[in-house]
């Protein structure tokens, strides 16, 4: 018995990689599809996402497994119990990439300078998924801590974004729709870091017993 719950743990060790692999892929093809303003590369975003569902139950099921076959104690129980916590973030990161990808095509006539920022975006929040999932499969709590504070990175470049958009809405208030989807793709790579943050937040509470934002 306790060979297959060690089986099931590394299982979900697995599994949640994974998932934060392929919320890295999504990312990084909403990122490209945000380069390239392809509907093409939109509609592969789109598979990601599925993928990703999928996946979210996957590990679901295996958490339920876990805590009702083997009922597991202490860290045991704290990791299974915010692995289903985190999966919802990871869920919601596939959701919001899939809406970046969405708004894309209609950036064509966005000059390339203008969207820097939002492309420091994408790369911050992609490096922040890969740190929040391996910070929790490895229990790093340096890793976490270091996640947390690149969301302050995050936030700042969301600042750049607003200001960028309020200029050029001075120079040209005709293309104030593309500006509006500029702002919306900037929102939602901010969501995703604040997704990924509160993945490094449950590593907090895994290895102390404490969530930062529970006491």
């Amino acid at each position: 018995m306790r060979e297959q719950y060690h089986r099931q743990l590394e299982q979900l060790h697995t599994e949640l990689l994974q998932m934060g692999a392929l919320c890295e892929e999504v990312i990084a093809a909403a990122a490209e599809a945000l380069r390239e303003c392809s509907p093409e590369m939109a509609a592969r975003v789109r598979g990601i996402e599925e993928a990703i569902d999928r996946k979210e139950r996957d590990v679901e099921n295996l958490c339920l497994k876990l805590l009702l076959q083997q009922q597991p104690v202490a860290r045991d129980l704290r990791k299974i119990s915010a692995a289903l916590k985190l999966i919802s973030d990871l869920e919601r990161i596939g959701d919001q990439a899939a809406d970046i990808a969405e708004l894309t095509p209609f950036l064509a006539e966005t000059r390339s300078e203008d969207m820097e920022s939002v492309r420091d975006m994408a790369r911050t929040a992609c490096r922040m998924v890969t740190e929040s999932v391996e910070s929790f499969v490895e229990q790093d709590l340096e890793l976490a801590h270091a996640v947390c504070t690149e969301d302050d990175e995050m936030d700042a470049l969301f600042v750049q974004v607003k200001n960028t958009i309020v200029r050029l809405l001075q120079e040209n208030q005709a293309q104030g729709e593309a500006v509006l989807d500029l702002l919306m793709i900037a929102k939602y790579f901010e969501r995703i870091g604040d997704h990924a943050t509160n993945v490094a937040e449950w590593v907090e509470y895994v290895v102390t017993g404490v969530h930062p934002q529970l006491n």
